[in-house]
């Protein structure tokens, strides 16, 4: 396996040709599809929710990375859980009880996820590195689409990078 998995966002698909979009990242090599889900409130920004997450289920055999960038995600975990997210990626600015949405997430039968924003130090997120299947590094504050990876990231294109094990 590899060591990263390339996870492009379908936040920026159009959506009248969705099944195009998804076909187009299986083929060129998608690891997963990563799910952006933002609620207008911890950010500002609205996109989707559970409904939409299961028709990426059913049009894709991709694993789906569901990142909410929401206000209390422990309401909404088994909706997406339901709707076929393979990961679910919470933030630690949005869950006082961090270790237990973990825990969660894992009951579902899901990865767990946490996030780490440009300004959210480390130190926040390593009391639960054990529990955590993956960590999500922004290179933008939550809610801001930035197309492409910077290059102080030394990196090009649009999708991101998840490094695995």
């Amino acid at each position: 396996m590899s060591k990263y998995i390339i996870a492009p966002s379908i936040v920026s698909a159009d959506y009248l040709r969705l099944r195009e979009n998804i076909e187009t990242l299986e083929a060129s090599g998608a690891g997963w599809i990563h799910v952006d889900v933002m609620d207008g409130h911890f950010v500002p920004n609205i996109t989707m929710g559970p409904f939409l997450v299961q028709a990426y289920k059913r049009a894709s055999k991709l694993p789906l990375d569901v990142h909410l960038m929401i206000e209390q995600p422990e309401r909404y975990l088994e909706a997406f859980a339901k709707a076929g997210a393979t990961n679910l990626i919470v933030h630690v600015e949005t869950c006082p009880h961090l270790y237990g949405t973990l825990q969660q997430i894992k009951a579902l039968n899901c990865q767990a996820g946490v996030t780490l924003n440009p300004g959210t130090p480390v130190s926040l997120i390593e009391q639960v590195l054990p529990l955590a299947d993956l960590v999500l590094v922004m290179s933008v504050n939550p809610g801001f689409f930035k197309p492409g990876i910077p290059a102080r990231h030394g990196g090009k294109g649009s999708a991101g990078a998840q490094e695995t094990g």
